[in-house]
C-alpha cells in the first residue's frame, strides 16, 4: 500500500541521522574506527520542502581489538585494546521558502569515550563537533548533498583531546527501490597543525573515507543491511624535523551486517557488527554499534 504524504514524511524523518565521527589523530596514535562508520541504512534518505523539526540521536560503539595490522598489512595478535565511544547529537532540520526543494540541517554533537588497555583505563568527554548539511533530490527516489563539520580542540582530559582543529566533510547520497535501498558517503578529514608544548609541531595526515550501506526492506518494522567501510590516512608530518613519522600512515577496510527496527514513527533502533578484512598500521576493528533515534 502506498504511504500517505504525511506518513512517508515521518518515515523519512525517523531514519534521518546525519552522522559525524570522533578522530584522535595524535602523533603517537592512529584514529580508531573508520570515519563515519556509525551510519546505518537510509542515513541520507532525506526530504525537502518540510516544516522545521528536531532529532535527538544517541550513538554507541565498542571495539575489542585483540590484534593489529603492521606496516606490511600483516595481522598480529598484539597491541589491541578495548574501547567504548558514544555521541549524543541534537539536530535541527529546516527548509526555506526562498530556497525551494533544498533541505538543511545543523548539528551539535558531544562525544564520549572510554579505553581499557595494558592494565590502564581512562575515559571522559571528547571534543565537540558542530556543522551544517544541505541536500536536494534529483528525483523522488534519490538524494544528493554535502555535509561539513568542525571538531574542536579539547575534551575533559588530555587522553580524550585531539589538541588541534579538524574538518570532516563529505558528499552524501541515497537511492530507494521498492524493496531495497543503497546509500553512503565519501569524504575527507583535514586537521590543523598540532603544537606540542616544548616539543615539535606536527601536521596530521589527511584522511579519505567512504561508508556504504545496502539494505533489504523486509517489513515495515525490520530491515537487515550490509555495510562496507574504507579509510586511508596519509602519514603524520613532523614539521620541526621536516620528515614523516615512521609507520604513521594507515588504512582499513571493514565488512559488517546489522538490522534496523522502525519501532514507531518517532522512534527507531539500529544495531550492527563489523570486522576488519584488511589493514595497515592500525588496530583491527572487531566492533559492535547501536543507534537510538527520537524525533519530535
Amino acid at each position: 500500500m502506498r504511504l500517505t504524504q504525511r506518513s512517508a514524511w515521518f518515515h523519512a524523518m525517523l531514519r534521518l541521522t546525519l552522522p559525524s565521527a570522533i578522530l584522535f589523530l595524535t602523533p603517537k596514535a592512529h584514529g580508531a574506527d573508520v570515519t563515519l562508520g556509525i551510519i546505518g541504512p537510509h542515513e541520507y534518505d532525506l526530504p525537502v520542502d518540510f516544516k522545521p523539526f528536531n532529532v535527538l540521536v544517541q550513538y554507541g560503539d565498542g571495539n575489542a581489538a585483540g590484534s593489529t595490522y603492521n606496516s606490511l598489512g600483516q595481522r598480529q595478535a598484539r597491541g589491541g585494546s578495548h574501547t567504548w565511544a558514544g555521541m549524543t547529537k541534537y539536530v535541527h532540520f529546516r527548509s526555506f521558502e526562498a530556497i525551494p526543494h533544498v533541505g538543511f540541517a545543523f548539528e551539535l554533537i558531544q562525544t564520549e569515550s572510554y579505553s581499557l588497555a595494558d592494565g590502564t583505563n581512562y575515559g571522559g568527554l571528547g571534543p565537540t563537533i558542530v556543522g551544517p548539511a544541505a541536500w536536494f533530490k534529483p528525483n523522488k527516489h534519490s538524494t544528493f548533498g554535502i555535509q561539513t563539520f568542525m571538531q574542536t580542540v579539547v575534551g575533559t582530559r588530555d587522553a580524550t583531546s585531539p589538541n588541534y582543529w579538524s574538518n570532516i566533510s563529505s558528499f552524501i547520497f541515497d537511492y530507494e527501490w521498492k524493496h531495497f535501498s543503497f546509500d553512503g558517503d565519501a569524504g575527507t578529514v583535514a586537521g590543523a597543525a598540532r603544537h606540542v608544548k616544548g616539543g615539535h609541531t606536527y601536521s596530521p595526515g589527511v584522511v579519505f573515507y567512504t561508508n556504504l550501506r545496502f539494505s533489504w526492506k523486509a517489513t515495515k518494522l525490520f530491515e537487515p543491511f550490509f555495510a562496507l567501510d574504507w579509510q586511508n590516512m596519509k602519514g603524520t608530518y613532523d614539521r620541526t624535523a621536516s620528515q614523516y613519522m615512521d609507520d604513521s600512515n594507515s588504512r582499513e577496510i571493514t565488512l559488517g551486517a546489522g538490522a534496523m527496527f522502525n519501532i514507531s514513527k518517532h522512534f527507531s533502533f539500529t544495531t550492527r557488527y563489523s570486522h576488519s578484512v584488511d589493514g595497515r598500521n592500525i588496530p583491527e576493528s572487531n566492533a559492535y554499534y547501536v543507534k537510538v533515534v527520537y524525533l519530535w
